[in-house]
């Protein structure tokens, strides 16, 4: 509380500074207005001095949040109910809250956001205005509160707590006697509705002039916003599944309940928070938080998505009536969508996909919200929480220690206090830092007084003192709260960064260097058409949603590859991979070693090369399924058949006669359909004649969709193969294969 106190102190007092242009009095504020008499020069001045809320800069020191989807949809296993659902679907039987924050704290997050509506209406805490909700459920009588768990979990964990309360109500759109879009007049409500046998403790009302349902909207928030301890974030989506009679959302009513109600608060969707523009974890490269505004947005009822990739620039800012701070939330989930459905087909994110998300977002001037979605025992699945604890092992090991502690330069730049601050100008616009003995580093942390100065930074680099000149390791654009440099792990005791382009004097208030210890990545080993062998860093399968960042790359470097072809274990004097090479019916062993740490050994039997062979027939194709995708070199295409209610057939010409010593089968994983789980091997001399050699079976398919062997008791001799399917796996009636391979 005293550090909130000291911030107020710190903005009044910069207030009371300020800077002439042309006449015009600039203080920094949260929305300032642009006249038609503005310069460019002037608007961009206007907008080194647009700062945050106190609010705001405290959200933003939250960095790392959570975002918890519960509800009908986790037993329903649907992303979006229809607000028919009989509350009685929502079957919990065990809640384990504490689990949630233990695994959440672990993760080195600060506050969780409970989805306590979402589109369905189905509330999950005891709310007074509707019995669409928990309180219709078998779970502890009906008197079970999901919210008043979490909240007591929070205070004893030391986590700060949010709601996410769904505007769009599917439930009261649905129903007869629904309040949405019920077309009702506008009149002065009071705030909340008195229930009987239900009193508030807190005895503030409100009078709105609003219709029925921003009544009941209004009357929820405040049970929300009195009942639960403090509230530090509400979150509105702007989702609508489905609209009726011309809703129309009071906005301006429930903002001023919420701040009298929750004055610590901000909103998201809003003023204060706005959307990153996708559900991915894909952050700008450019994050600026200072947001032009056609009109004033403190007085704004509804706020548009803004998605764009540049929102922020100059040429943005000058067809401006207002700039506003507005900053970026960067949410995405650790699974497969937003509520559990699985533990088997439903994929999470590795470690490596979310440590890199946060330094991509909190390292970007935004916040880092993730989506955990407890299952149906009312807990988070244990590859979640292992995702969450090594996340905040690396957070902690990479951010805790800083290599400057000790280090010489701008004395309010170095001292961990983030009111302070160097101020820079156009003669002195770098810092020069040096540490007593030499550090090696591959991460730099900036940030700017943004609570006292605003963004001013618009483009900066780092130097190292290498064999006696300055070498650049990196630069970047904005600065703002908070900008994370990686770069390739450097060794020196001289440090430099350099202001290359500044809306303003720049005021930095903190810099730290860190070492993220990288981890020598899990390989892919493959062969392309031709027959050339790929080695790679393993690609994460996490098919929700791509944000396109190559996440290996952005965490290591420095790693280099040794393999072998022999059967041996490989070893860092192993053959060191470059270019590819042919390989052909052999085992290739591969690992990625960085310094002296071997990471996993990948191995893979290569097969017969499959230059030459042929498509000898398939019973039947689908369109874009075609035969000779099932011997490309490429697992993510596959031949597939049509459903012809009978077995499927599928043979090759392999271009010359082979002693066949087994076969592997790779079935296609883009859905269940298709993957045969018995059949036969049969093997021909002129492709007339041929002779079943073996039947095969292939379990558990469904849930374990990886590549199979199998491998005869004898070998045998031939030029033409063909499976015939007798049993599709999920008793699906098509075949399909992603890829074949044939061993000598």
């Amino acid at each position: 509380m005293m550090n909130r106190y000291y911030g107020l102190l710190i903005v009044l007092l910069t207030i009371l500074s300020c800077k002439k242009d042309n006449g015009i009095v600039l203080k920094t504020k949260n929305t300032i207005e642009i006249t038609k008499t503005d310069s460019k020069d002037s608007i961009i001045l206007k907008a080194a001095h647009v700062v945050p809320t106190l609010n705001q800069y405290e959200a933003l020191k939250n960095e790392f949040i959570a975002f918890i989807h519960f509800g009908p949809n986790t037993f329903t296993r649907m992303e979006w109910g229809n607000g028919k659902e009989d509350p009685e679907v929502f079957d919990l039987k065990t809640l384990d809250t504490d689990q949630w924050c233990d695994a959440m704290k672990s993760a080195g997050m600060k506050m969780v956001i409970l989805t306590v509506k979402h589109h369905d209406g189905f509330v999950l805490w005891q709310s007074r205005y509707t019995k669409h909700g928990i309180m219709s459920t078998a779970f502890q009588d009906g008197k079970g509160d999901i919210l008043k768990d979490l909240s007591a979990s929070c205070e004893k964990f030391g986590l700060k707590l949010g709601i996410y309360l769904s505007p769009a109500d599917l439930y009261q759109i649905e129903n007869e006697e629904g309040l949405y879009g019920n077309l009702s007049e506008y009149s002065n409500r009071t705030i909340p509705r008195p229930v009987e046998g239900r009193p508030f403790a807190n005895k503030k009302t409100f009078t709105f002039n609003v219709d029925d349902y921003n009544e009941y909207f209004l009357n929820q928030l405040f049970e929300l916003l009195t009942e639960y301890g403090p509230i530090h974030e509400v979150w509105f989506d702007g989702a609508h599944p489905k609209r009726k009679g011309g809703q129309k959302y009071n906005y301006i009513a429930w903002k001023e309940l919420i701040s009298t109600l929750a004055p610590e608060a901000v909103v998201f969707g809003k003023q204060d928070i706005r959307w990153c523009g996708n559900e991915s974890g894909a952050t700008r490269k450019t994050e600026w938080n200072v947001i032009p505004y056609n009109e004033n947005p403190d007085k704004l009822n509804r706020f548009a998505d803004i998605t764009s990739e540049d929102i922020g620039s100059r040429e943005k800012l000058y067809g401006a009536n207002f700039l506003h701070y507005q900053q970026a939330e960067v949410n995405t989930s650790i699974r497969e969508g937003w509520f559990y459905r699985d533990d088997t087909s439903q994929k999470v994110r590795s470690a490596d996909d979310v440590f890199d998300i946060y330094e991509r977002s909190v390292g970007g001037n935004a916040t880092f919200l993730l989506n955990i979605p407890p299952n149906r025992k009312g807990k988070f699945s244990p590859e979640d929480v292992k995702v969450l604890q090594e996340v905040g092992k690396r957070i902690e090991a990479t951010y805790e220690t800083n290599l400057f502690k000790s280090a010489k330069g701008p004395r309010n730049v170095l001292d961990d206090d983030s009111e302070s601050f160097e101020l820079l100008n156009d003669k002195n616009n770098e810092l020069v830092i040096t540490t007593p003995t030499a550090v090696t580093i591959n991460r730099l942390v900036l940030q700017e007084a943004i609570l006292t100065h605003g963004e001013r930074i618009e483009k900066h680099a780092l130097d190292v003192w290498v064999n006696g000149a300055w070498k650049e390791m990196a630069t970047a654009t904005n600065v703002g709260y908070k900008r994370i440099l990686r770069f390739p792990e450097v060794t020196s005791d001289k440090f430099r960064i350099r202001v290359l382009a500044s809306r303003f004097k720049p005021a930095i208030s903190n810099v730290t260097a860190h070492y993220y210890k990288t981890r020598p990545p899990q390989l892919s080993i493959s062969r392309n058409a031709k027959g050339n062998l790929v080695i790679e860093p393993k690609k994460h399968d996490f098919g929700w949603k791509p944000h396109g960042e190559d996440v290996l790359n952005n965490l290591n470097s420095g790693y280099e590859i040794r393999y072998t072809t022999d059967g041996s274990k490989p070893t860092k004097s192993s053959k060191l991979y470059k270019e590819s090479e042919i390989v052909a019916s052999t085992q290739v062993n591969a690992v990625a070693i960085d310094k002296e740490q071997e990471g996993s050994v990948a191995s893979y039997d290569f097969g017969i090369l499959k230059s030459d062979w042929k498509l000898l027939g398939a019973d039947s194709e689908m369109e874009n399924h075609y035969g000779l995708h099932a011997f490309d070199e490429d697992p993510n295409t596959f031949w597939q058949s049509q459903d012809t209610n009978k077995a499927h057939e599928f043979a090759v010409d392999l271009g010359q006669t082979y002693n066949i010593s087994g076969f592997a089968y790779t079935p296609q994983n883009k859905f269940s359909e298709g993957m045969i789980e018995q059949g036969t091997f049969e093997i021909s001399q002129d492709a007339k004649h041929w002779n079943v050699i073996e039947s095969f079976e292939f379990g558990n398919l469904i849930n374990d969709p990886v590549r199979r062997r199998h491998n005869f008791a004898n070998p045998v001799s031939g030029r033409y193969i063909r499976i015939t399917s007798k049993t599709i796996a999920g008793g699906e009636q098509t075949a399909a294969i992603a890829e074949l391979d044939i061993f000598e």
